[in-house]
């Protein structure tokens, strides 16, 4: 794979004839290579800070809900207030990064990122850290669809679905190291002491930022016009059928992971008497089995297998998966224990290696004239979708997971409708007009 750093000229697209970089732009091999490693783990962080937000705090719910003298289905809205923000931002972040570029977006959201989180240490109602958490999702949005944007722009083709699965070799280290560190600091601290460590965090991801990642969008490629030429762009892109169908299958996906996410905590504490620093082993052993697995997709399968076969198989396990959980919280199998639950969940888990790359390349293949808000409409419909399902898993208890099981089950169906209903992977392709 060819890497380029932030100076080097972006892609114009993957098919024959596409104009190359000139020669003022090139970049020595070996700084490169450099750049190219600097950028990926720059990026890398970028797209962890979500997982780092929701799963360093996922062993503290309990603890928050006894705090704050809340009930469970109201702390879980501090999650999904966090996912709503993410949400909400990147509709308008992205965007601001085609007119404006993509690093001073960036940098003013990452700012806003480590007040907001600050403030949410110091919350003493759960109605307060709810606000706050708002405000921290709506600040971080701007690293995860700016880093997307980013790929867009130096990549394509089957490079950029390889750079996505490296990506996940990074963000995908967040959810096995963010629970590990949230166990220990309640060790160490109460609940609010994870804030204060996603605080410090965010201020250190903020100074490497500011120093290590150029512009990667030229101003003779940015998009012109306010807020209407922002929407009619992102109308055109809903329109084309294949782009909003890649991009419901990885939001429906996504729905999956958040409801295991929102919903894991209590299934495994409470339900089956695991401690915080059990639940975060195996939310770690989970995340290595995506990671894992994301790298065959990377490594193994792009280039050999199409994006389309390997997606599909992916949701295809993910919807096994949830059947299989469905039926032993029900009791179809009887008394089970944590074990085969956890087996599972670690298959669900790691089928999203598979599923998260390959949507997002696939549909942001479609939209090299506008990354910044094909990747807002990615990770919105995805947050959106997760907020949703958020509530849900709870909506029964503490003491019961047939709630989280089949929300999981419904959204792999709808997954699966999308995929096969609306992308048509049998069918060829009309590239999107500009």
């Amino acid at each position: 794979m060819s890497e380029r750093g932030p100076s080097a000229a972006p892609a114009q697209g993957g098919t024959p004839g596409s104009p190359s970089p000139s020669p003022a732009a090139a970049v020595p091999l070996t700084a490169a290579r450099r750049t190219g490693l600097l950028v990926t783990f720059v990026l890398g962080g970028l797209t962890a800070l979500p997982p780092l937000s929701m799963d360093m705090y996922l062993p503290a719910l309990p603890e928050v809900t006894d705090a704050l003298h809340s009930p469970a289905a109201t702390v879980q809205l501090t999650l999904t207030a966090c996912l709503a923000g993410m949400a909400l931002g990147q509709l308008v972040i992205g965007p601001m990064s085609d007119k404006w570029g993509r690093r001073r977006p960036l940098l003013a959201g990452m700012v806003l990122y480590v007040l907001a989180t600050a403030v949410c240490a110091l919350a003493p109602t759960a109605e307060l850290l709810i606000g706050f958490r708002l405000v921290q999702g709506l600040a971080g949005a701007a690293g995860v669809v700016i880093a997307r944007a980013v790929v867009r722009d130096l990549y394509d083709g089957v490079e950029m679905a390889r750079f996505f699965s490296t990506l996940m070799l990074i963000s995908g280290a967040a959810p096995i190291v963010a629970p590990l560190i949230g166990g220990q600091v309640l060790r160490l601290a109460d609940w609010r002491g994870v804030f204060v460590v996603l605080a410090v965090v965010g201020l250190a991801l903020t100074v490497v930022v500011w120093r290590s990642l150029g512009e990667t969008l030229p101003p003779e490629r940015r998009q012109t016009g306010g807020v209407g030429s922002a929407l009619r762009t992102m109308r055109g892109l809903l329109g084309d059928r294949v782009f909003a169908g890649y991009t419901l299958t990885g939001g429906f996906a996504f729905a999956v992971l958040f409801s295991y996410i929102s919903a894991s905590p209590f299934v495994v504490q409470e339900i089956y008497g695991a401690s915080p620093q059990a639940f975060s082993l195996l939310f770690g052993l989970n995340s290595v089995g995506l990671i894992v697995v994301g790298q065959i997709n990377g490594k193994l399968l792009v280039g050999r297998v199409s994006l389309d076969k390997a997606l599909g198989a992916g949701i295809a396990t993910i919807t096994v998966a949830s059947v299989a959980l469905l039926l032993m919280s029900t009791g179809a199998f009887g008394e089970v224990g944590l074990v085969p639950v956890a087996a599972a969940l670690f298959v669900l888990m790691s089928a999203m290696g598979l599923v998260l790359p390959n949507t997002n390349a696939q549909a942001l293949m479609r939209t090299p004239h506008a990354a910044g808000s094909a990747s807002a409409l990615l990770g919105t419909s995805s947050f959106l979708v997760g907020a949703a399902a958020s509530p849900l898993v709870g909506v029964a208890g503490e003491h019961t997971a047939v709630p989280m099981a089949l929300v999981q089950l419904s959204c792999s169906l709808l997954a699966v409708g999308c995929f096969l209903g609306m992308c048509r992977p049998w069918r060829p392709r009309e590239p999107l007009a500009a």
